[in-house]
């Protein structure tokens, strides 16, 4: 599985779009991107992906001269824990803080993809937490798995094709077999998860970077059981709920005129945000950019969502003051995250226009949503049992 670069069109045709602006008729192409996904955009989304190219080169440039400088894995020391953004220096060797504000700084402008896996089964923590259990485990839980029916594993055969069926090798009996051990086996590793719809093309796209089973399996664990909120996958959705909730909180609180305007006309951000936390931006932004913002995520942490979320919305800010229908909302939150081939662009503006937001900050929110959620749940189980008895 090559990383593949952006080759020329295949097929044109003449396609209608709705910036938020005005309607334009822009030639539509398909072609395939970075790591092989037949997608397609225009002739511009071509050149940008082009220069995105070139700029993971020039990156790449960079990592190798430090590796040449630091030692080859140098970024595979142990990070360093902060607390706000503020990193203690006490009893600290200053290379180690050196390489760990440069790693920081290294990944938010893009790690290669050559490099990837490495880096991040070292910053997620996946490394560790593997390192926690025989050698023999991946394979001996596939091996407990073989031939056993689950409601997760119906559910996963049923999602198999439909998972990014424009990429040829996970539409394949190859890629479909890998996907599925990978799912299959973390659902029998948790299952209180089990498995989710969403899952699907996380652990999907995690293949294609990882290029193993066992290290896709390693980040989607990491993932889920230390760097996105516990219960997102569960039965309830309740983290998700949660997540939903606070977002919603932040963008009124960092977005005020876009957050009192959609709330005017009815909007509920969840529409388009649960995919988008769900699936962490796989179904939505094009590959390399979503990649990036994983470089961040498992580096930095579930905070990284919210920005990025909220940038999509302030990138639009203009367009969506204007508008006064739901699908207008809907339809140009779409036409954007699609086209947004550069990375750059998304990730300026999440971590500079936005502003900071601190962990302790989304965590403090977090528990006061947890507290409305659970309270919500348990009303509708209380309803659901009510009606069961009257039945």
């Amino acid at each position: 599985m090559n990383t593949p670069t952006a080759s020329m069109p295949t097929t044109t045709h003449t396609i209608r779009y709705n910036t938020g602006k005005k309607s334009l008729f822009l030639m539509s192409v398909k072609f395939e991107d970075l790591y092989g996904f037949m997608v397609e955009g225009n002739v511009d989304d071509v050149n940008v992906l082009n220069e995105v190219r070139e700029r993971i080169r020039e990156q790449g440039r960079v990592w190798w001269a430090l590796e040449a400088n630091k030692g080859a894995n140098w970024y595979l020391q142990p990070k360093i824990s902060s607390n706000e953004g503020v990193i203690s220096v006490t009893s600290l060797k200053l290379s180690v803080l050196t390489n760990t504000i440069t790693l920081r700084r290294l990944i938010r402008k893009g790690v290669p993809p050559v490099v990837r896996p490495k880096v991040w089964l070292s910053v997620s923590g996946a490394a560790n937490k593997r390192s926690t259990v025989p050698e023999t485990y991946y394979d001996e839980l596939i091996r407990a798995t073989e031939g056993k029916t689950t409601p997760a594993t119906r559910q996963i055969d049923h999602d198999l094709p439909r998972t990014f069926p424009c990429h040829p090798w996970l539409n394949s009996e190859e890629g479909q077999a890998s996907l599925r051990r990978v799912l299959v086996g973390y659902s029998f590793r948790d299952s209180e998860v089990g498995y989710c719809q969403g899952l699907n093309y996380v652990a999907a796209l995690l293949l294609l970077v990882m290029k193993t089973e066992e290290d896709a399996f390693w980040m989607l664990a990491v993932l889920l059981e230390n760097v996105l909120v516990s219960d997102c996958y569960t039965d309830t959705l309740s983290g998700c709920h949660v997540e939903q909730r606070v977002f919603k909180d932040l963008l009124a609180k960092k977005c005020p005129r876009i957050a009192a305007h959609l709330e005017a006309m009815g909007f509920d951000v969840s529409l388009v945000a649960t995919e988008w936390f769900l699936c962490l931006f796989s179904k939505s932004l094009p590959s390399e950019t979503t990649l990036r913002v994983w470089d961040v995520l498992f580096n930095e942490g579930a905070k990284v969502l919210f920005h990025v979320a909220l940038a999509i919305f302030k990138m639009r800010e203009d367009d969506l003051l204007r508008i006064q229908h739901i699908g207008d909302v809907i339809d140009i939150l779409q036409t954007t995250t699609h086209h947004l081939y550069d990375p750059d662009e998304l990730l300026t503006f999440a971590f500079d226009k936005i502003g900071s937001m601190t962990t302790n900050t989304i965590t403090k929110e977090r528990k006061k949503q947890e507290t409305v959620v659970m309270a919500e749940l348990d009303q509708r189980i209380r309803r659901l049992s009510s009606l069961k008895v009257d039945g």
